[in-house]
């Protein structure tokens, strides 16, 4: 076997450059060969000549088969494989200089002879003075390594002396050069060349920084860590320095080299193509040179990616505008493209303002994304080149045609690609070229839609066929029951659900414990409890004998009666520091009295907070950033309405945080004189479990600001714990959100809460103070006699029976235990998160620990598959990521559901449904 020994360093020369291989079409492709040869010789020697930022712009024309003879690349890709290192003195006394002490201080040994020289670092072989024991996390998992006693192998890359200084005047120089051509040369004005030299001197600076690289790789490993396929070197941050990096030693095959590799090659080309995408549009962290010298694979197709000088990172709005675009392209819809590919990606403020869009009339001044789609010769153009590109030529798809005919058609309008758009063009052209080379055959857009598939909930081919077929056969009066709904009826809570719609819904005849018999009369064990409120299962005695009585009567409403009161009194008694209760028809209701009352307490104030994420029903306000679309860093998200129809102005009434970062309290204090209350999933769904520590401290801070605190315990409150997670871990709010459970079945929410605070919505008897002082709850059927008589029934019969909540507890960990054993079993990736009877399940090898990430890379399309597979083997699992278990559930129904869990776990990856 062939192997390289340069930890996550580069190979020679491969600081940048990549290999774009055979897809040109231009006619400069069909020039003689030689011709070509002479051509580069003569680029690449007088790169060399120039320095080292020529030699980078050599690098760079290397991957552009589009622009030079295959010849002239051919010899052009020298560079990336060849520089010149400094001597061994030079190493060692600029490393003493860095670390302010001998060498044999840092290193238990040191190589002087670098393994690898490139255009700006190279690399040298060192050992630890640490005895060789070596933690790893990387994208390969986590352990330890015991050396051999003399100090852990690694790699340490150095900047090369002088290369700075000369790369940065060099640089200065053409700038200036350029600026005075823009100036002078109007016919060039419209290739925004300062712009290009401006984006590539900020990459060429990146590179010079070994603590840029660094912080490249960490991003990097930190979004494959758990991967199948990929790993990514650990750094030792304690030795690395703005000059130096020292990183885990790897060793492994070139990349150059893949014909060695034991997986076929159409196999190991779409494992690329899949890291490639998994960065673009998941992670929006992406290894910006993919070509053969910065990957090192093993024998069964593994990828080491190393070298992460240039890195592009793209915000949640740009990750959103290449999936949506992309999903437009796959399905065809080109007017959908065209304008999405417009939004996101062309700098419309680039025209010369002496000149006029083609068949546009105005004054020349900058043009608006609407302005330009409103110019039909644009979008003509632009369509034309997505149809033949995505339709007609797809199977033979060449990235560098794609990206030079869409450039011609934006040169044509005066506009540009922007820099989102732009940075990621290397990385694309780059891995697509180490693609062709290890399969000239490989049907890239094939493949790109194949991985696409996996964040939609449709489904299609054979996996469709087969449940057309059971469903047909298995279901045949619900899915009558469904056509005739559609003529009449929208169902958003289970036929027609938001983003997660159901292809084969039941229609319930009726149900029992944990069971549910659907109108064609098969069983199913409940998964989805209602979507929260039967945690003592369906129909249960006490509920059923309080519903009959209480329908005995008239069913009371907007008029006063006793199971209202006797409500009341057990939800005060039931959550510390709750001293009065209002009740409405829902949770969402409960939380806009929630939302009315806190700006009521605090006028003025006219934000609200909540977490990214966090579901308070389906108000305006509630929903900000928590269905499907985020936005801004991680660390401090930015608000985005939750679906269209939603005013601008409630979105900027919302101030969204991250719930469980560190940062999101300061964000909260910096606002607090224009925040009216905090609102919190105290066990948001996403995060399997309770953070404590940070429920607290939001609890302390909220104190201080003298900010009301709303913990939403509409799922929560009496299935984790009866009084829910605040009588759990003793951390009281000012008031709390109640739903669900606490109607028996029948729709009932509550908002239960301090004196103080629930005063707010009680009248004054003063028709002027109340205008003046008090908030307007209101409701008709709120309090009704028969949800509160059910309600009642339910929760006296959880109070009396507290051994309901450690047998759910104990049926969840079975359940779990063994969902997890039989992923595992498969070789599926997959992460269940499960507490207190609430589980969250998602096919993804990465951890989720904020929502958003479990946005990113979690196969939706798997998801809504296993649902129509467990309910062929008689389990009732809903569409979405969530279900949950009740107190009817025995340990045989737990069983059951783990044998038609590993059936159709094991039937989808014969299916093909995993790919990673």
């Amino acid at each position: 076997m062939t192997t390289t020994e340069r930890g996550s360093a580069p190979g020679p020369g491969s600081d940048t450059g990549s290999d774009t291989g055979t897809h040109s079409s231009t006619g400069t492709a069909a020039a003689p060969a030689a011709e070509g040869r002479r051509l580069g010789r003569r680029l690449r020697r007088l790169c060399t000549v120039l320095g080292p930022m020529y030699v980078k712009f050599g690098q760079i024309l290397s991957t552009r088969s589009d622009l030079l003879p295959p010849g002239a690349v051919a010899e052009l890709r020298v560079l990336q494989d060849h520089g010149r290192a400094m001597s061994p003195r030079r190493v060692v006394r600029a490393l003493e200089k860095e670390y302010g002490k001998p060498l044999g201080q840092v290193f238990a040994s040191f190589d002087p002879v670098p393994v690898a020289s490139a255009s700006i670092a190279q690399v040298h072989h060192a050992t630890l003075r640490d005895g060789g024991t070596e933690t790893r996390k990387t994208g390969s998992g986590a352990g330890t390594e015991e050396g051999d006693g003399t100090g852990t192998r690694v790699a340490v890359k150095v900047v090369k002396r002088g290369v700075p200084a000369s790369m940065r005047l060099h640089l200065a120089l053409l700038r200036g050069l350029v600026r005075t051509a823009h100036a002078l040369l109007p016919p060039i004005r419209t290739l925004r060349m300062p712009q290009r030299v401006a984006e590539i001197g900020r990459l060429l600076a990146e590179q010079l920084s070994m603590e840029t690289e660094r912080a490249n790789m960490t991003a990097v490993a930190e979004n494959f860590a758990g991967h199948p396929f990929v790993r990514v070197p650990r750094s030792h941050p304690e030795l690395s320095t703005d000059r130096v990096l020292v990183m885990e030693y790897v060793e492994g095959i070139r990349g150059s080299e893949f014909a060695q590799v034991d997986v076929p090659p159409r196999e190991l080309a779409r494992r690329l193509q899949d890291i490639l995408l998994t960065m673009l549009y998941l992670d929006g962290t992406c290894h910006g040179d993919m070509h053969p010298g910065n990957i090192l694979l093993t024998r069964d197709g593994r990828f080491t990616l190393i070298d992460f000088g240039i890195t592009a990172y793209y915000t949640e709005a740009e990750k959103w505008g290449l999936v949506s675009f992309n999903n437009a392209a796959i399905h065809h819809r080109w007017d959908l493209a065209v304008r999405r590919f417009t939004e996101y990606f062309v700098e419309t403020d680039t025209r010369p303002k002496r000149r006029r869009s083609r068949g546009k009339k105005g004054t020349g001044a900058a043009a608006p994304a609407e302005a330009l789609l409103a110019d039909e010769s644009y979008t003509t153009a632009l369509k034309e080149v997505f149809v033949h590109h995505f339709e007609t030529a797809s199977d033979r798809w060449s990235g560098t045609d794609f990206f030079r005919d869409v450039s011609e058609v934006l040169r044509r309008h005066g506009v540009s690609y922007t820099a989102a758009y732009t940075k990621g063009e290397l990385a694309m052209l780059s891995c697509e070229g180490f693609m062709a080379q290890i399969d000239p055959e490989l049907d890239i857009w094939e493949n790109t839609r194949r991985f696409a598939d996996r964040y939609s909930t449709s489904l299609s081919g054979a996996v469709k066929e087969r449940f057309d077929a059971y469903f047909a056969a298995a279901t045949p009066k619900s899915l009558a029951m469904r056509d005739r709904a559609r003529r009449s009826l929208v169902a958003p809570a289970h036929l027609d659900r938001y983003f997660f719609p159901s292809a084969y819904p039941l229609f319930i005849a009726g149900g029992s414990g944990a069971r549910l018999t659907d109108l064609d009369g098969n069983e199913y064990i409940d998964l989805a409890g209602g979507g929260g409120p039967a945690v003592l299962g369906r129909g249960h005695p006490v509920v059923q004998e309080a519903l009959r009585s209480a329908a005995a009567t008239c069913n009371i409403n907007a008029l006063g009666h006793e199971p209202e009161v006797a409500l009341a009194e057990l939800l005060t008694d039931a959550f510390p520091g709750a001293d009065r209760a209002v009740f409405s028809n829902s949770g969402t209701e409960s939380a806009l009295h929630a939302i009315r009352l806190c700006r009521v307490r605090r006028p003025g104030a006219r934000r609200i907070a909540k977490f990214e994420g966090h579901f308070h029903g389906f108000s305006d306000q509630a929903m900000v950033s928590s269905w499907f679309r985020v936005a801004g860093p991680r660390d401090a998200p930015e608000a985005v309405a939750g679906c269209p129809g939603t005013p601008a102005g409630t979105v900027r009434d919302t101030l969204v945080l991250q719930f469980g970062h560190p940062r999101s309290l300061d964000v909260l204090r910096r606002n607090a004189s224009d925040v009216a209350g905090v609102l919190v999933e105290p066990l948001p769904t996403t995060a399997g479990g309770i953070d404590r520590d940070y429920l607290a401290a939001l609890r302390a801070l909220c104190t201080e600001l003298d900010i009301p605190l709303v913990f939403d315990e509409v799922v929560s409150g009496f299935r984790v714990a009866y009084g829910g997670v605040q009588t759990l871990t003793g951390i009281t709010p000012d008031l709390t959100v109640l739903g669900k459970i606490i109607g028996g079945g029948l729709p009932c929410g509550a908002l239960v809460g301090t004196a103080e605070m629930l005063e707010y919505g009680r009248t004054t008897g003063d028709p002027f103070r109340d205008a003046e002082e008090r908030g307007f709850l209101g409701g008709t059927m709120s309090g009704n006699h028969l949800s509160c008589s059910t309600g009642l029934a339910a929760l006296t019969h959880l109070r009396d029976n507290p051994d309901v909540y450690a047998d759910l507890e104990r049926r969840t960990e079975l359940l779990a235990d063994g969902m997890r054993a039989v992923a595992e079993e498969h070789g599926v990736p997959m992460r269940l998160r499960a507490r207190h009877s609430v589980f969250s399940l998602a096919f993804t090898h990465k951890d989720l620990p904020y929502f958003r990430d479990s946005l990113h890379g979690v196969n939706f399309r798997a998801t809504t598959a296993l649902a129509y597979w467990m309910r062929m083997y008689g389990v009732y699992l809903p569409e979405l990521h969530a279900f949950l278990i009740s107190a009817a559930h025995t340990d045989e129904d737990v069983a059951s559901v783990l044998r038609s869990f590993d059936r159709s776990v094991g039937e989808m990856k014969a299916a093909d449904l995993f790919v990673t």
